[in-house]
């Protein structure tokens, strides 16, 4: 009898028995293997190539799921313990949307501890059931979403759960949803929450109410809600082991309690952004661990008339104290907080030159905006460690700026908008790799512009309402997504080299002399939102090819010489035909790399200048962040002829058309009963003929319409929106053969009731009324003869009369 072999038996105790505890279970990897099917399902639907999911590639049944991307297992037998699931659609446009269901399958995983399925797009309410089973759960984390309802007690009721993160979603309702068992549980202290993330939200005041019930909280963010109370009293007696408590951009009132000196622990506190009132208390800085404390932009008052001793506290990073009301020079005993890296006290009445001492405290972020400094500034700000974000707008700074201000190797956002600076732009700015935003507008800089690196990441460039002179500059990174040279003295015409900016989305040069012609190549920038080339001396024809920018929601060359006739297709104009969804790219910069509370002092809101439009007859400023739901369409001021186009009445997400001020002619286009959106309707000054189109009382949005100055005749239509928006006499001024009771002017009785029919084309074909002609008249002849038929002109034999045909007989 042979022995059996060792070796053999070694191996076969491996394989069958060792090797399956280093793969995950058959059924866990099942799951996610469903949960990829729905990824793939969802892409599938929308055409999108299932090669953009490089991540979900490793995911295979050839394989463990141990080793597949973004999961996590641990233990003997291996079994998944974390999924990173966040951004599974990062770069698709239009973000699909993604119901709740899809999370079905990750709740058969009981093991999972962490799960991150953040900024997924996932609606729907939340599924606490499902969640109900994952009891292992440590972390949570699907914040970015739109959920919507109230948040299940079941994420409550989680024994192991300390991290719950929720933020930016559509989530309302109380906290505990009036459960009384989760109520309980909460209330026994033998929750384990230490962290919970609810900004974004729109819940009430009873949300904070039973959140202080969490005693074990040591991290809690209820910023950007509607929280409308007061601050609770006892607020320091329900948090003692708090560390991070951010309240910021609600509606709080009254005072901050004294109660919160009994938080020790505390270490960053964020309270900016609401209506609190009443003095700052000073003991706010006497915690010594207190690393960041954020009170401004509220109604709170620094006690300026008492001279005011704050204790010096290393620890202190970052202090925010914008909107305080502190005035004369800059406080001294801010010197004495020698760990300080971030400081904000824009909005007070803080006056002369930055002190010596002040220079040298060496901040990462530094925001001086809205006051009355004075002075230059001193090349030291910019040597060795200097700020990474640097906001100086709207003071009285003068003189040119240090040859050494791009230097710095980590400085990223630089303001210094509606000063008095002059001279040239140093070069070193124009070098500088980390540089991204840079605001010198509404100056007195001059010269020549510098040549900038082409490769740097510098996005948003604004140098508008300065004294530069010469023709369009050209040398810009490929990365500029926001280009404003506009109320300048620039001349010439506007350069091919403008198109190797392909991440373009907004050029403004408006206020400018520019000439020439408007060239075709502009739309070779295809990413181009605003278009903004008002009040220069732009002659000849608006190229067709401009109209196919299919991102452009914003055109405006009033003022100009233009000349010819409007083009007549509109159809490429997508971000005309449609309301935007989207916001532009350049808001991302005031957010790079920038999510949480820990890293608050590069969130620093900054303010982007308002785009200037001709709004509801007067110049007003429509804010970067709010451009995205704003369309406008202005050719006003030219020299333009012809007839108005039907096409320009598909532009249905138009909020703005003005086209006035020109020579066209013919009539008032009925598809413009089709704008929607439309809210000023500007016709004025030019030789418009026939009526005013009765559909225009479709338009719900309009509140301007003004046809002044034209050969308009016959009756102003009334009703729907015609009859309930308040109409200026004013602006049907000057058309001889208009009537009606907006201008007091009584028509005829032959126009008093204008015709019901509404043309829905102005090209409509000859053959469709003679059709109508032809139904008409059979009808009428029919009911004719029915008529003499019962009142006797015809008489029918009576049936007694009637011959019948002969029989045959039956055989």
């Amino acid at each position: 009898m042979e022995r059996p072999c060792p070796l053999l038996t070694f191996f076969s105790f491996f394989f069958f028995f060792f090797l399956p505890c280093l793969s995950c279970p058959e059924y866990q990897k099942q799951a996610l293997l469903q949960f990829k099917s729905f990824i793939l399902a969802i892409t599938s639907s929308l055409n999108y190539s299932s090669d953009y999911y490089d991540l979900l590639q490793s995911w295979n049944s050839s394989s463990s799921c141990c080793g597949w991307f973004q999961v996590e297992c641990r233990g003997v037998p291996k079994v998944v313990i974390a999924l990173c699931l966040s951004n599974l659609f990062t770069g698709l446009s239009p973000q699909p949307q993604v119901e709740s269901t899809i999370l079905a399958p990750l709740f058969h995983i009981r093991s999972l501890e962490n799960l991150y399925i953040s900024d997924n797009n996932i609606q729907g309410e939340i599924p606490g059931v499902g969640f109900a089973n994952l009891s292992n759960l440590v972390l949570l984390d699907m914040s970015g979403n739109h959920f919507k309802g109230s948040i299940p007690p079941q994420l409550f009721r989680l024994p192991y759960l300390r991290e719950l993160h929720l933020g930016v979603n559509s989530l309302t309702g109380k906290l505990l949803h009036d459960d009384e068992e989760t109520e309980k549980y909460v209330l026994s202290g033998t929750s384990n929450l230490k962290v919970l993330s609810l900004f974004g939200y729109k819940f009430s005041d009873g949300m904070l109410l039973s959140i202080l019930c969490l005693k074990g909280l040591e991290f809690l963010d209820l910023s950007y809600n509607d929280l409308s109370m007061e601050i609770p009293t006892e607020i320091g007696n329900y948090l003692p082991n708090i560390s991070t408590l951010a309240l910021s951009n609600n509606r709080l009132t009254g005072g901050i309690p004294s109660s919160m000196r009994r938080l020790s622990k505390l270490r960053l506190l964020f309270l900016h952004n609401n209506l609190l009132t009443g003095e700052i208390p000073t003991w706010l800085f006497d915690f010594k661990g207190r690393t960041a404390l954020y009170v401004g932009g509220n109604r709170l008052i620094w006690k300026n008339s008492v001279t005011v001793e704050i204790a010096p506290n290393p620890s202190l990073s970052r202090l925010d104290l914008k909107s305080c009301g502190l005035v004369g020079e800059i406080p001294k005993w801010i010197s004495n907080q020698t760990g300080l890296r971030f400081l904000d006290l824009s909005k007070n009445n803080l006056r002369g030159e930055l002190p010596e001492w002040f220079v040298e405290m060496r901040f990462e972020g530094l925001i001086l905006s809205d006051n009355e400094f004075t002075g230059s500034l001193s090349p030291r700000l910019f040597s060795g460690l200097s700020p990474g974000v640097l906001a100086l707008s709207r003071n009285n700074f003068s003189g040119e700026l240090p040859k050494n201000i791009g230097f710095p190797t980590f400085l990223w956002v630089l303001s210094l908008k509606e000063n008095n600076f002059s001279g040239p732009i140093p070069q070193s700015l124009a070098q500088s790799l980390s540089l991204q935003l840079l605001d010198l507008s509404r100056n007195r800089f001059s010269g020549n512009f510098p040549d900038f690196n082409p490769d740097t990441e510098l996005a948003y460039i604004d140098f508008s309402f300065n004294d530069f002179s010469g023709e369009v500059p050209t040398t810009f990174p490929v990365e500029t997504r926001f280009l404003a040279l506009g109320g300048n003295k620039l001349s010439g015409g506007l350069p091919f080299n403008l198109t190797n900016l392909s991440n373009l989305e907004r050029l403004e040069l408006q206020d400018n002399n520019l000439t020439g012609e408007l060239p075709n190549f502009l739309s070779r920038i295809s990413t181009l939102q605003v278009l903004n080339l008002r009040n220069n001396s732009f002659q000849g024809s608006i190229p067709q090819s401009i109209f196919n920018l299919r991102s452009l929601r914003i055109l405006d060359v009033s003022d100009n010489n233009l000349t010819g006739e409007i083009p007549k297709e509109s159809d490429n104009l997508v971000g005309m035909l449609e309301t935007p969804n989207l916001l532009s790219s350049i808001i991302e910069i005031n957010y790079l790399a920038y999510s949480t509370w820990l890293r608050q002092e590069e969130q620093v809101g900054l303010d982007y200048r308002d785009l200037v439009v001709n709004w509801k007859k007067s110049k007003q400023g429509i804010s970067t962040d709010k451009l995205n739901i704003y369309t406008l369409l202005d050719l006003s001021n030219n020299q333009l002829s012809g007839q108005i186009p039907t096409s320009l009445g598909a532009l249905k997400a138009l909020k703005l058309l003005n086209i006035s001020g020109n020579k066209l002619s013919g009539k008032i286009p009925t598809s413009f009963g089709d704008l929607e959106n439309i809210e000023t309707l500007d016709l004025s000054h030019n030789n418009l003929s026939g009526s005013i189109p009765p559909t225009l009382t479709k338009l719900q949005q309009l509140t301007i319409l003004d046809v002044s100055n034209n050969e308009l005749v016959g009756p102003i239509p009334d009703g729907g929106q015609m009859g309930t928006m308040v109409l200026d006499p004013n602006y049907f001024a000057n058309n001889s053969g208009l009537c009606g009771i907006q201008i007091r002017v009584p028509c005829p009785k032959e126009q008093l009731t204008p015709p019901v029919k509404i043309e829905e084309d102005d090209h409509k074909e000859p053959w469709l009324l003679w059709e109508s002609v032809w139904i008409g008249y059979l009808v009428g002849l029919l009911l004719a003869m029915g008529i003499m038929l019962g009142m006797g002109y015809f008489t029918l034999p009576s049936p007694s009369n009637r011959r019948h045909p002969p029989q045959r007989p039956i055989r």
